[in-house]
């Protein structure tokens, strides 16, 4: 699973003296979308079919003997979107196949299944028996910045560790914040893991773990699609933020995108989760605390419904991917200009969902 460059996929034009190492990305560009090498592709499928078998069938086994419900159970409160008692198991199907297809297909990446296996099992005692987010954010600290210093950027200073830290532990949590809607976390991660795929042609080891992490999602949501018959649990979320931002790292680190390309990806779970916490914390609350404030949340409050709701999303989150994928190897004025488009894009929609919902709220307290 060498790298296409390395093994020879792309050579100098006859009299040529090199290529450029722009032209060299543009050239991995275009064979991603057209000339995609018929071996590596179809690598790529079996791993992502082998991925959703897998998670599937072990939701399907854990599902149908009730050892779901026994594992961990989420009951319904006042901040709940559902209403009958929900096994949160999800992660007991991600996490074993994705990190097992990671060792297998991507060992170089072992570092990063190892921190999954971590924050995995810690998360699974808290849904199992609840931790202190005292004990959850440290853990979350400890493995971010451990991989982070086992990998570091070239020349990367230390208050540079110390950002980029901070940074992944808010996607560990915004992951687990954003997971209240069936569907929704599985639909983020299938879309975003499939980009990382595809962008991820010039590093094979990379993409082959991108698309098992695709693959589990894929399986995860034939369950966690509404009406939902499992979720996520912490085990499953804090594993997949983790995953969405050392995937995201390790690809800007090796050069094969740009930083803003993984924040453009998942630009839909950030931009929500990041202007939640802020109102949270503006009003002086406690944002590790849960509550119905997202704007994914507002929509099933509004009548959206959970299906719709996660289709909306859906609709947002594949163009902003497509957009990420198209513009990775444009001149950097095109890249600035489209991610600033795309946030214009999502305010938008944030603020129709915030117009909604007051008006929402007037004609409840009218009545």
């Amino acid at each position: 699973m060498g790298n296409a460059i390395d093994s020879g996929y792309y050579k100098r034009a006859p009299g040529a003296s090199g290529i450029r190492h722009s032209d060299a990305f543009a050239i991995s560009f275009k064979a991603t979308m057209n000339t995609f090498p018929h071996h590596f592709a179809m690598s790529l499928v079996v791993c992502f079919s082998a991925a959703l078998l897998g998670c599937a069938l072990i939701l399907f086994l854990l599902l149908r003997t009730g050892l779901a419900m026994r594992l961990a159970t989420d009951v319904p409160n006042q901040r709940s979107l559902h209403v009958i008692p929900t096994p949160r198991a999800g992660g007991w199907g991600l996490v074993p196949v994705s990190v097992v297809l990671i060792l297998l297909a991507s060992p170089g990446l072992s570092m990063v299944a190892a921190g999954v296996v971590v924050l995995a099992v810690v998360s699974q005692v808290d849904d199992r028996r609840g931790l202190s987010a005292r004990v959850r954010f440290l853990t979350h600290f400890v493995v971010a910045a451990s991989f982070l210093m086992l990998f570091p950027l070239a020349g990367g200073a230390w208050w540079r560790v110390i950002l980029m830290t901070f940074g992944l532990v808010w996607l560990i949590n915004l992951y687990n914040f954003m997971d209240g809607v069936d569907g929704l976390a599985g639909g983020m991660t299938v879309v975003g893991f499939l980009a990382y795929a595809l962008a991820a042609t010039a590093d094979q080891a990379l993409a082959y773990a991108a698309i098992s992490v695709a693959g589990a999602a894929a399986g995860f949501l034939i369950f966690n699609f509404h009406p939902a018959r499992i979720f996520l649990g912490d085990a499953g979320s804090i594993s997949l933020g983790f995953l969405a931002g050392a995937m995201g790292y390790w690809g800007w680190r090796d050069g094969i995108w740009a930083c803003w390309f993984p924040l453009l990806v998942f630009a839909p779970f950030i931009a929500d989760a990041s202007v939640t916490l802020l109102r949270r914390v503006a009003r002086g609350e406690k944002f590790w605390q849960a509550h119905r404030e997202h704007y994914y949340q507002k929509m099933v409050q509004m009548g959206v419904g959970h299906a719709r709701t996660a289709l909306l999303w859906y609709a947002v989150m594949v163009p902003g991917a497509l957009l990420a994928l198209s513009v990775r190897h444009q001149a950097p004025a095109m890249q600035l200009s489209v991610s600033v488009f795309w946030l214009i894009i999502l305010f938008i929609f944030g603020w129709r969902i915030d117009r909604l919902w007051s008006q929402f709220n007037q004609v409840k307290a009218g009545r």
